[in-house]
């Protein structure tokens, strides 16, 4: 069989093998999963060190390295799902063998995380599911490395917010509570090239989307993973591999819980080059031929943890990247969540005031599911909302598999919507840069490394910033951004959030969560003001 023959057959095995599958990654698995999914979450960097492993072992040195095997996968190509390698054909071409998935762990691993997503799916197999827009190409076959929302169907949304500077929007959540995660592109202007910072799923779209800009401003020379988030690391390493020839840097603190791992076990190339802390002084000095200027902020929030943020400085632009440490979120759902049907019923979901209710999509209840995603994702028990986790709801759902927006109608919140919408303003501010709530926790346990960091960030005559979650760009300079960090220089753990709140994360820090983080002389979280009059619901 010629190598044509070869990938031809390849392709339609697998092209099978995805309508085998599509049915059931177009909607989300029921409630049993989310357990699943959360566990996914706490063993994160073990489960990494299963899904990425392998294949970064099985790549080095491989006569066909530089074929981005992880990549291939559309309705004209093998969509390789399981670490496939690449080999010579007999014309000499690298294509993808998929014989070589079955024997990997993270084949193993894959298919099983597959089939209990299948097995509860099975559950809803009767709903009626959106007709999304979202193409072959936007397939993510290695998400079983993070099971979480969208799954499989990585739809990239590509806009421009600055002056040879380029965001690519995907989305991540857990029952419909679904953000944006952001890689930003920027041209250098000095010499040819891009630099790449906070690579989200390298699918054939983003690269389509990607490519555009290569053809015009030279190829991808740096490649920065800014932060130790498994949801950030989990996307970096098949990122990397995709552009085996660029410089790929990693914040220095990359560790695994409750195991220490090498850094290859954590699915990061081998190639991967530590991030100097400086790029002032140091090794760091002189990097990015003068077009940047990074700062890399590093605190230990308690034992067997750790937080790193990279500010990144493009002076020609004057944009200021930063991964997680400044957020900002308006009336306004992301454009991403509004680029898809299939993306837009997680508003429609959340927009419901009972189980049952299917609302209809207008502007006002895709605002309203924004304002309670936004809610849920700060603060997880809201003080305007009243959850029920027990299985009433769990059970009322498995009554109706058939409820058009997913999740059998799963509805463990109920909402006062007085409280709600001055919850959210008190939050939000008009889209005011803030924090998220978690790390304001982290960041309390350092703030001498946070005003130190901040101290030099600042120096800098940045005119936007662009975070990697929720709105961006954010039209903020220095003094706008020293306001987000207040806690730090006052010595007081205060927000701008209503303090009902931040009363559930300030129970956990004080409680059953106390023995994660260490003490702070800055005290547990408390709002501005000490209550905004917040009622839950009956």
């Amino acid at each position: 069989m010629t190598g044509v023959q070869r990938r031809h057959a390849a392709g339609l095995a697998n092209r099978a093998g995805m309508r085998a599958h599509s049915d059931w990654l177009v909607s989300p698995p029921p409630a049993p999963i989310l357990a699943l999914a959360i566990f996914f979450l706490c063993t994160a960097p073990v489960t990494e060190a299963f899904f990425g492993c392998t294949v970064a072992k099985n790549i080095q040195n491989h006569p066909c390295r530089h074929t981005p095997v992880f990549l291939l996968g559309d309705a004209n190509a093998p969509n390789v799902d399981d670490g496939a390698t690449a080999e010579k054909d007999d014309d000499g071409e690298c294509f993808v063998d998929e014989s070589y998935t079955s024997l990997t762990r993270r084949s193993a691993l894959s298919r099983a995380a597959m089939a209990v997503a299948v097995g509860a799916n099975a559950l809803t197999s009767s709903a009626q599911r959106a007709q999304a827009e979202i193409t072959p190409e936007s397939t993510w076959p290695l998400w079983p490395a993070l099971p979480v929302a969208p799954y499989s169907r990585r739809k990239t949304l590509r806009r421009q917010v600055g002056p040879g500077v380029w965001t690519f929007d995907q989305l991540i959540g857990i029952y419909y509570v679904h953000v944006p995660i952001r890689m930003t592109v920027v041209a250098m202007q000095k010499s040819r090239g891009l630099l790449v910072y906070a690579p989200v799923a390298p699918t054939r779209e983003c690269l389509r989307l990607l490519q555009d800009i290569i053809d015009e401003h030279g190829p991808v020379r740096y490649i920065i993973l800014p932060s130790v988030a498994v949801e950030h690391k989990v996307n970096a390493g098949p990122f990397a591999r995709a552009f085996p020839e660029a410089d790929f840097y990693a914040t220095d603190r990359q560790y695994s819980f409750p195991v220490p791992l090498p850094q290859e076990f954590l699915g990061l190339p081998r190639w991967t080059k530590p991030l100097p802390p400086s790029s002032s002084e140091g090794t760091g000095e002189g990097m990015w031929e003068g077009e940047f200027e990074h700062e890399v902020l590093t605190v230990k929030p308690g034992p067997g943890s750790m937080y790193q943020d990279v500010a990144m400085f493009h002076k020609p632009s004057k944009t200021l990247l930063i991964c997680d440490a400044v957020f900002a979120a308006s009336d306004e759902p992301p454009p991403i969540l509004m680029e898809e049907p299939e993306y837009t019923r997680a508003l429609l979901f959340h927009a419901r005031d009972s189980k049952d209710e299917v609302v209809p999509d207008t502007p006002e209840n895709r605002r309203k599911g924004w304002r309670r995603i936004v809610l849920l994702f700060n603060f997880f028990f809201p003080g305007a909302g009243r959850a029920n986790l027990g299985l009433g709801p769990v059970l009322d759902a498995l009554r109706n598999p058939g409820y058009p927006y997913g999740w059998g109608g799963w509805m463990p919140f109920s909402w006062n919507g007085n409280s709600e919408v001055r919850s959210f303003n008190a939050y939000s501010a008009g889209g005011k840069p803030t924090m998220y709530t978690i790390i304001q926790i982290i960041l309390s346990r350092g703030p001498e490394e946070v005003q130190k960091w901040l101290d030099r960030v600042t120096r800098w005559d940045f005119e936007r910033v662009v975070p990697a979650h929720l709105d961006a760009p954010l039209s903020i300079g220095p003094s706008q951004l020293t306001e987000v960090f207040q806690f730090a220089k006052t010595g007081r753990n205060e927000v701008r959030f209503c303090d009902e709140d931040v009363a559930f994360l300030r129970q956990a820090e004080e409680g059953f969560l106390n023995f994660s983080v260490y003490k702070t002389s800055l005290g547990t979280l408390r709002g501005k003001d000490s209550t905004c009059g917040l009622t839950r619901p009956p």
